[in-house]
C-alpha cells in the first residue's frame, strides 16, 4: 500500500499540476474530516484558509493553528490529521521531487 496522500485520501487531496520536479496537491477539508497515514516529501505548504489541525505521527501529536495566506516549509514526513477547528481546510502544497532529508526524526507540522 502506498503512502501517497493522493492515494490514502483521494476525497481531500487532489493532483493539481505535475512535472519532473514538482507535483501540487491541493487539499480540502471539512471540520471533523481525518486523513489516514501518509508521507510528504519536502514541500511548501500554502494556506488558502485558515485552520485548526491535529497531527499526529509516531506517538506524538501537535496542534496546529494558522491563518489564511501564509507560506510554510514543510520538511519530510509521514503523518495524519484531523480537522479540530469549525472551519473548513483548505491549503495547497507543492512537493519537491529532488532528494531531501530523512523522514525520522522531522518536526511534524509546517515549521
Amino acid at each position: 500500500m502506498t503512502a501517497d496522500p493522493a492515494d490514502t485520501n483521494p476525497d481531500l487531496y487532489r493532483v493539481v499540476f505535475e512535472n519532473e520536479r514538482v507535483r501540487v496537491l491541493e487539499y480540502l477539508d471539512r471540520p471533523g474530516d481525518r486523513t489516514a497515514p501518509h508521507r510528504h516529501p519536502d514541500s511548501v505548504m500554502v494556506t488558502i484558509s485558515s485552520f485548526s489541525r491535529r497531527i499526529s505521527a509516531g506517538g506524538r501529536e501537535v496542534r496546529v493553528d494558522l491563518p489564511a495566506g501564509q507560506v510554510r516549509w514543510l520538511s519530510a514526513q509521514e503523518h495524519s490529521g484531523e480537522n479540530v477547528g469549525t472551519t473548513p481546510t483548505h491549503s495547497i502544497f507543492v512537493e519537491l521531487k529532488e532528494p531531501g532529508g530523512a523522514v525520522a526524526g522531522a518536526a511534524l507540522g509546517p515549521e
